[in-house]
């Protein structure tokens, strides 16, 4: 696979073993790059600078309200941001489940180039998909 993954601090670490067992060998967490505690604008600059697609929980924060605004809504150019959502708990269980629809649906897009992909569990376990530009 061509997307590099970077796996946020809020989510389990674990989740980029789960990526390279699925065939993206390039995923790594803010834990093994050494970069826990990093706010969030660092956060941002070094996935870009890196070229890695974050994969967070702290969706507000780099997306914004709605896809407009939030960190991600400042940069010219970025290689993509994923979220993971809830409206239970974000357990481990339920992290490996998102994370996993998430790798499946990566196949089917070639790159993540100035979009977010967006997936949020509801409390009777269905799982709705967005993907959309950002910043729009």
């Amino acid at each position: 696979m061509t997307v590099k993954l970077l796996i946020d601090e809020c989510l389990w670490p674990g989740l980029a073993r789960q990526a390279v067992d699925a065939g993206y060998w390039d995923a790594t967490c803010l834990r093994d790059r050494g970069l826990l505690g990093t706010q969030d604008p660092q956060v941002m600059e070094y996935a870009i600078a890196q070229d890695y697609v974050l994969v967070t929980h702290n969706a507000v924060d780099f997306r914004g309200r709605d896809g407009q605004g939030g960190l991600y809504g400042k940069a010219e150019i970025h290689p993509g941001l994923i979220c993971l959502s809830t409206s239970g708990a974000m357990t481990v269980a339920c992290q490996q489940k998102l994370f996993g629809m998430l790798l499946e649906r990566l196949r089917e897009v070639p790159d993540l180039i100035n979009q977010a992909l967006e997936l949020e569990e509801q409390l009777d376990g269905t799982v709705t998909i967005r993907h959309y530009q950002i910043p729009r």
